[in-house]
């Protein structure tokens, strides 16, 4: 496929670099050659849809499919902690298909691996609505995240490519309001397409939507990272690239921080639908619903940091504050769930959930944010790396949470809390925020690497 295109998209990003001067950035220099970065151009609308439709997609592959899990456990005739694989397969593959996806971004551009990645996908989902057992199933799953990785890498480079300092947190909070609606939407869909269809429906549906996204991204995303602009070498060049990504401590610390908390989020996705309906004997459509709602509190929290938070606080403090609130969201399930205080009914333990889940709404962009603004250097390979801890780490999570069997939610909690520890741990001990810090190393690091979170546009938020 050729590398352009139509497009209403910026055919090239901006090459110049974030400013170390806490005052306001001047607007990026668009690359040699290549026409004006407007404001307008920058932000289309339509481009904002297509990234938030990217970001949304392995939410929505893996909640849409959600609800179905029981009937799937009965149908194949798999113990639940097996079928819970399906899940951690789909997530293994899209840690591991980002990976050798990022690197591939910056030394192809954007455009090529995307479409690629994204008709592997379409076909991986439509094999799997053929899966005659589990263990095939849990392959298929693997090889749809494998593919599906291309979406959510690609589209945090573009949005690096794009953006500068304080205004990617905002436009990560921006994307967070459109693939937000992805958890909302997609366990309502699917707990609608179990009433007409068996599980293998919800594939169905998701081969629509991967082909729907396909052709659109053809049609309308541009190439933003210009031949100038890409790293050069092979497999060695990217490996050193990624080693020298993690061998800065402030950034590791974020990536670390948020695949923690992604971890956090994944217990909760991946335990839920036995809690809530095995548990507590909600309806497929009962438990979507709860779903739903705590999306919203994620997509308003998210709202209020990239609208409100974002320039007025430093986006540090904002991020420890959501720490703070996931955590103690945490010990409260966990002593629900123990039943410290006696048996706790559904609407506390959903109201736990709804806190814990509104809180990412401050974790998630931020740390997004944080790790990336140091990496103007390699996007993909800091976005590779930035998605594949958090899948990794939530992988290795989902297993955990069933560990006890189906009648107890103590798993989901304790991991839940474990992970919220870790995180702030991270945060804490590597990050440093109270600190300044230093410029990364690499490659334009002098213009290129973005200097001190503390008394800079890094960490301040400063506008």
């Amino acid at each position: 496929m050729s590398e352009s295109g139509p497009s209403t998209a910026p055919s090239h990003g901006p090459s110049a670099q974030p400013s170390p001067d806490p005052s306001p950035a001047p607007a990026p220099a668009p690359a040699p050659g290549a026409a004006p970065l407007t404001a307008a151009r920058r932000t289309g609308l339509l481009v904002t849809f297509i990234l938030g439709g990217l970001t949304a997609l392995p939410p929505l592959s893996m909640d849409m499919y959600l609800p179905a899990l029981p009937e799937v456990t009965a149908a194949l005739h798999s113990p639940a902690a097996t079928v819970q694989l399906t899940l951690t397969s789909c997530l293994a593959g899209m840690a591991l298909g980002q990976l050798v996806i990022g690197p591939m971004s910056d030394k192809w551009g954007r455009r090529r691996p995307l479409l690629t990645g994204m008709a592997v996908y379409v076909l991986a989902t439509a094999i799997c609505a053929l899966a005659p057992s589990a263990e095939l199933l849990i392959a298929f799953r693997l090889l749809q995240g494998l593919a599906g990785a291309a979406a959510i890498v690609i589209a945090r480079a573009v949005v690096r490519d794009l953006y500068e300092g304080v205004e990617m947190a905002r436009f990560f909070s921006t994307l967070m309001l459109i693939s937000g609606t992805a958890p909302i939407i997609a366990p309502l869909i699917g707990g609608q397409v179990l009433r007409f269809a068996d599980w293998r429906g919800v594939f169905v549906v998701l081969t629509a939507v991967g082909l729907a996204l396909t052709v659109v991204v053809w049609r309308s995303l541009g190439e933003t990272l210009p031949p100038e602009r890409r790293q050069t070498g092979g497999v060695g060049a990217a490996l050193r690239t990624m080693r020298g990504l993690l061998g800065d401590r402030v950034f590791a610390g974020y990536t670390l921080a948020g695949g923690f908390a992604f971890a956090v989020l994944f217990s909760y996705i991946s335990a839920s639908p036995f809690v809530v309906q095995e548990i507590y004997g909600a309806s497929p459509q009962a438990f979507s619903l709860l779903f739903g709602l705590n999306s919203v509190g994620l997509i308003a929290v998210g709202q209020v940091n990239g609208k409100l938070l974002v320039g007025r606080v430093s986006l540090d403090k904002a991020l420890a504050t959501g720490l703070a609130v996931i955590t103690a969201a945490s010990v409260a399930l966990l002593l629900m769930s123990a039943g410290v205080f006696g048996k706790a009914g559904l609407p506390a333990v959903a109201a736990a959930l709804f806190v814990l889940m509104s809180a990412m709404g401050l974790v998630l962009p931020n740390t997004n944010a944080q790790a990336l603004m140091r990496t103007p250097h390699a996007a993909g390979s800091a976005s590779a790396l930035l998605g594949t801890s958090s899948f990794l780490v939530g992988a290795v999570a989902s297993p955990l949470v069933g560990i006890a069997g189906e009648d107890t939610a103590v798993p989901m909690a304790l991991v839940q809390l474990s992970c919220s520890l870790l995180a702030v741990a991270c945060f804490l001990g590597m990050c440093r925020p109270w600190r300044t810090r230093e410029p990364m190393a690499g490659p334009g690091a002098g213009s290129g690497a973005v200097s001190p979170g503390t008394g800079s546009e890094a960490g301040s938020g400063a506008p």
